[in-house]
């Protein structure tokens, strides 16, 4: 469809030829090409298109063959000029490019050659450009463009099941079937499309389509996997029946569990009873049937179990080493555990290491390994075991490995460096056991600790060489600066800065680490260039002073090559681009589109604007006043959608009004609804924005399946839209009394909304599946009170009434059920449930092994909280003997630690501070607590702090006083000034921090927009004087909290012009209460800068110009435009043969 409308732009654009200077060279126009004409003429110029490259493939293309055809039609006396067929093709570009539905009637009009021809170049074809004379096509970008775009690719699936088993061999539509499905959501496969998979397939063509479909498995929702089995054992059953099967009672054989693969956890429970015993003794000897069986991440415990009755029933010897390996995920539930040796314990455990992808059942895996456990370690010490324990070492509690020593753990590091889902607390112990073996911190060590090495101290860090640290930030913590907190950041960085040259510092920062480098320490170093922050993840204080620096010496096409950069490219600079430089830089914008703020986007459209407002993108239209919106109608209409689709909304629009226009325009674009897949398709992240009244009115009943896949996609949904959601549900999938196990999975999280009444039948028929949607809620559903009550009364209910050590001996515990360790694993968030006396009966080795679940949950009430609080005293002894790593683990437990508690622990330690400082609740009397009784046991004053102890105090440095402040050293803080702007202090705190800036950057009416940039919050503390002495220009760059920390009061000191120039994203977040103190004037400026007007002097009137976006957009999938002029589209096209 695309080729069509380039090659006719071609014929338009280059050959307005007059009918009387061609009419001999007409009549030798090869027959094929004749019927292109036709096809021309008819107005059907995609299959005039396909006679083309049908001619090319076998014939040589001659350089006048497009001159003989446009002298073929003037023979014909049609009337066609320049002007007439470009129309034609803007009609028939509208008809396929956006509205794909169109091209599925194209496709399903078509004649075998056409469509033969068509599935080759889109498919079979590996040619990237086609050559016709002096014109070259770039087929492979046309085949992406296609694949990329909203609804495109749907009906290439459509019409790959409808047409391409009929017309063309089997084993090359499984091929095209394939990469239609690995480019797509996978949304398109459902129930009623399944149906139409032909089930008369050769044995070879069936083989390659299921392994289609087992590899994209994952991305497959449960009732199309179903589906997928059915389908697939209809076909394996017919085969069976057809056959000759001596001895045998079922049809899984050996090959057909191959075949099944992943799917083979649809079978029934009676099913696999049945399979033969050859069978299945075939099927574990073969060499890939590990690999399959390591790949069942939804088996249940009830098909493992019967699946290794069967293997012991065909002669395995279950506890021979050879077997357990060959077993994959079916060791997770392994259960012939009675008179195991310690060495078939320690076999199984090395092999139960892949147990954390299953997709439940993850405490049932936690109880089998602590019984591995005991069994592996019989006569024999954790020391002595511990490098044969493999992940069940993640099982061991605080006290089981404080017991360890130095050498054990010295001598275990190969497998530990291995365990993943080590809790933060175990981390630091280990590593704090392997270094008191190694004695000195070196690259070599820490290289062997693998997630280990996060477990480190700051001052560890800090007392490292140089050169180490170097190899090291390079090296072994190069992919987890993530984990490390900010104190350790700092302390490696403030060695290796004030130890070794910049230049080599900066040369040796990988990805994260660059951003803790300060805008100060930038400012010393004069040899900076643009190779030093390539690769580099920057802060927009550093992008700001970066770009301005090396844009003295680097063209910006050259600086802007480093994505990170386009943070610090200000409106100024954008404005003073020439329009050949912008026009080469712009698609650099485009692409790294989400590092830019919503200011520099608007900065960006307005640009375009006054450069040409006939070739503004479609997207940028939607940051600039909402007037602006009004041109876009009819044939703009699916190109502005798909558009904006392919984006985050609010990324790009932050004033709600604003929002609402572009929503009621995108609307009135699909006329009021969604009627199919198809718009669903076109509208993408749109989808989550939408007014619950189209959700409840606009989406129809055939769209609603795709939608609700889309929903589940979206960051946030408000109350009013879950709402719809929920009524929307029902109404798709009945009561959810009916509900099937793959209905209720493919619900996912929106199970959330639904009554508590029929959340207890779900959870009464599925209690597994609700436990695993409810631990792993994300996105826009979280997990509610009525769902975890739900969750917890079944899981409650269900348990064996267990016992705890001397329960009569425990007051007012005699007659209540405390809570055991799986229960509480298999709660997650539930436990917020558990009353504060069944904790308080909770036997402290169940505390022991559970404290990690049960500090992260974030809904205990104060009473709960307190009970568990004991429940740590009880375990870990007086407050004055608990380490770092204990308090780590407390998690939100430790929020209820009064001032005097507080007093008691050891915080001589800035790890300690870190941990604690992880918790947000504190009041500021304990955040004060927590501030005094680090000084105290650290022996230090606020003079002497340095700056990984500063960035490790984080809300703590909130409660300082004036005084405290002060007494900070400047190039400390200056150090560390980013990360202090980002608390949410008091305002008489961030005045004070203002102060201290000053003395760091000087005075504040002298700042620029990088010191603003990198103080964040702390320019909240300006004065009304101050903040009335700052340039218009540097408003933007406030950050967003900052403004709205600013009291009233203060606000309404800002100009006018100050307020006008705020920009979209600052305009937006200014409260309620800062509205108040402003007079009409400041209001009016402040409309306009949340609707993205224009400031500068020189505004542009909107006047009678009709904006007719034409620019070509990388973010689409195809050009925007209608009407396409000739530079860019030869840019974007066309070039010369070489």
């Amino acid at each position: 469809m695309t080729l069509t409308l380039r090659i006719f732009f071609f014929l338009m654009l280059t050959n307005p030829i007059e009918a009387s200077s061609h009419q001999n060279s007409s009549q030798d126009l090869p027959p094929q090409l004749q019927r292109t004409v036709e096809e021309v003429i008819a107005g059907k110029y995609l299959n005039a298109f396909l006679d083309i490259l049908h001619f090319q493939s076998t014939n040589m293309w001659a350089t006048d063959l497009l001159d003989q055809i446009m002298a073929s039609l003037h023979a014909q006396d049609i009337e066609i000029t320049a002007s007439s067929l470009q129309v034609s093709v803007k009609n028939y570009l509208g008809n396929l490019l956006y509205h794909p539905k169109a091209l599925l009637s194209e496709f399903r009009q078509m004649n075998h050659p056409h469509f033969q021809t068509a599935m080759k170049y889109l498919f079979g074809s590996k040619q990237e450009h086609l050559e016709l004379g002096n014109i070259v096509i770039d087929l492979a970008g046309i085949r992406e463009r296609i694949f990329q775009s909203p609804g495109g690719n749907r009906t290439l699936f459509l019409i790959t099941l409808e047409r391409c088993f009929l017309m063309l061999n089997a084993v090359e539509c499984v091929d095209i079937l394939s990469q239609v499905l690995q480019a797509s959501s996978m949304t398109y496969l459902q129930v009623h499309t399944i149906a139409r998979l032909p089930n008369d397939l050769q044995e070879d063509a069936f083989r390659n389509l299921s392994t289609v479909f087992r590899d994209l498995y994952d991305r497959t929702g449960a009732n199309a996997q179903r589906a997928l089995y059915d389908w697939m054992t209809q076909i394996l059953q017919k085969s069976y029946n057809t056959s000759e099967q001596e001895n045998s009672t079922s049809w899984v054989s050996a090959d057909n569990l191959w075949i099944l693969g992943r799917y083979m956890v649809h079978l029934p429970l009676e099913e696999i009873t049945k399979i033969n015993p050859n069978e299945m003794r075939l099927f574990i000897s073969y060499d890939n049937a590990t690999k399959q069986l390591d790949t069942v991440y939804d088996i249940t415990p009830d098909l493992s179990l019967a699946f290794l009755e069967r293997i012991n029933a065909s002669g395995f010897d279950m506890r021979n080493t050879s077997t357990l390996y060959r077993l994959g995920l079916l060791v997770c539930f392994y259960n012939s555990l009675e008179q195991m040796d310690a060495n078939v314990a320690r076999v199984l455990l090395h092999q139960m290491i892949k147990c954390n992808q299953l997709r439940g059942f993850q405490a049932d895996v936690q109880k089998l390994k602590s019984q591995l456990l005991d069994i592996a370690m019989q006569n024999q010490t954790l020391n002595d075991t511990l490098g044969s324990l493999s992940d069940a070492v993640v099982g061991l509690t605080i006290s089981q490995l404080e017991s360890l020593s130095p050498e054990a753990v010295h001598n275990a590091i190969p497998t530990l460096n291995q365990v993943s889902g080590w809790a933060k607390s175990q981390i630091m112990i280990l590593s704090s056991k392997y270094l008191m073996y190694e004695k000195a911190l070196s690259f070599h060590n820490i290289s062997q600790m693998g997630a280990l090495a996060t477990g480190i101290s700051t001052q560890a860090f800090h007392n490292m060489s140089p050169k180490e640290l170097s190899q090291v930030v390079r090296g072994a913590l190069a992919q987890r600066a993530s984990d490390l907190s900010p104190a350790q950041h700092q302390g490696i960085l403030r060695k290796m800065i004030e130890s070794t040259e910049l230049i080599s510092v900066i040369a040796d920062m990988q990805g994260a680490f660059f951003k803790e480098v300060s805008l100060v320490t930038l400012w010393m170093e004069e040899g900076l260039n643009s190779s030093l922050v390539k690769d580099k993840e920057l802060r927009p204080s550093q992008a700001l002073f970066l770009y301005e620096l090396l844009s003295k010496k680097t063209p910006p096409p050259d600086l802007l090559s480093i994505s990170q950069l386009v943070k610090g490219v200000t409106c100024s600079q954008l404005e003073s681009m020439s329009t050949v430089s912008f026009l080469n830089t712009f698609k650099v914008f485009e692409k790294n589109l989400h590092l830019l703020s919503p200011y520099q986007i608007n900065c960006l459209a307005w640009k375009f604007w006054i450069l040409s407002n006939a070739s503004v993108p479609l997207y940028l239209l939607s940051v600039l006043p909402a007037e602006y919106l009004e041109s876009i109608s009819g044939p703009l209409c699916a190109p502005f959608v798909t558009i904006l689709g392919k984006l985050e909304l609010d990324r790009l629009v932050s004033n709600r009004q604003k929002k609402q226009a572009i929503l009621q325009k995108v609307q009135d674009c699909l006329n009021g609804s969604a009627i199919d897949e198809y718009d669903v398709d076109l509208l993408g992240n749109l989808i989550c924005h939408l007014p619950p009244e189209f959700i409840c009115e606009g989406i129809s009943r055939e769209a609603m399946a795709t939608a609700l896949h889309q929903f589940g996609l979206c960051h946030h949904l408000s109350d009013d839209q879950k709402t719809e959601i929920k009524r929307r549900l029902i109404e798709l999938h009945g009561s959810p009394r009916n509900w099937t196990a793959e209905t209720t999975r493919d619900v996912g999280s929106f199970i959330a909304l639904l009554p508590k009444a029929e959340l207890n039948i779900l959870v009464e028929k599925f209690p597994d599946i609700i436990s695993e949607i409810a631990s792993k809620m994300t996105g826009p559903v979280l997990p509610t009170e009525e769902l975890l009550l739900a969750q917890f009364e079944s899981i409650h209910n269900s348990s064996i009434p267990g016992t705890t050590a001397d329960l009569t001996s425990v007051p007012d515990c005699a007659d209540v059920m405390a809570p055991s360790s799986e229960e509480i694993m298999k709660l997650s968030g539930a436990n917020m449930f558990w009353s504060a006396q069944e904790l308080a009966c909770m036997d402290p080795g169940t505390f022991a092994k559970t404290v990690e679940f049960l500090g992260s949950v974030v809904r205990f009430d104060t009473s709960q909280l307190a009970v568990l609080k004991e429940k740590a005293k009880e375990s870990w002894g007086p407050l004055t003997s608990w380490k770092s790593y204990h308090i780590v683990s407390l998690g939100h437990i430790a929020a209820v630690l009064n001032e005097t508690e507080i007093g008691m622990l050891d915080l001589g330690s800035i790890d300690t501070v870190v941990a604690l400082s992880q918790q947000t609740e504190w009041s500021p009397t304990q955040a004060r607590s927590i501030l005094q009784g680090f000084l105290e046991d650290s022996g230090q004053g606020m003079d002497t702090l340095k700056s990984f102890d500063l960035a490790g105090l984080g809300h703590n440095l909130c409660a300082l006083n004036s005084t405290e402040i002060e007494s900070i050293n400047a190039v400390e803080f200056s150090a560390v000034v980013s990360r202090i702007g980002s608390l949410p202090c008091s305002t008489n705190v961030l005045k004070e921090f203002k102060k201290k800036a000053e003395s760091v950057f000087g005075i504040a009416t002298g700042w620029d927009r990088s010191i603003l940039q990198e103080i964040g919050n702390i320019a909240a503390g300006l004065n009304g004087e101050e903040l009335k002495a700052l340039d218009k220009e540097l408003m933007p760059y406030f950050h967003p909290t900052a403004i709205k920390y600013i009291p009233g009061e203060i606000f309404k000191e800002l100009s006018p012009d100050q307020i006008a120039n705020l920009g979209p994203e600052n305009a937006a977040v200014v409260t309620e209460l800062q509205r108040q103190h402003l007079n009409g004037l400041q209001l009016q400026s402040l409309r306009l800068a949340m609707d993205g007007a224009r400031t500068s002097t020189q505004e542009l009137p909107l006047h009678e110009s009709t904006v007719r976006p034409t620019y070509t957009s990388v973010q689409n999938s195809a050009p925007i435009s209608c009407s396409l002029s000739l530079w860019v589209f030869t840019a974007f096209i066309l070039h010369p043969v070489s």
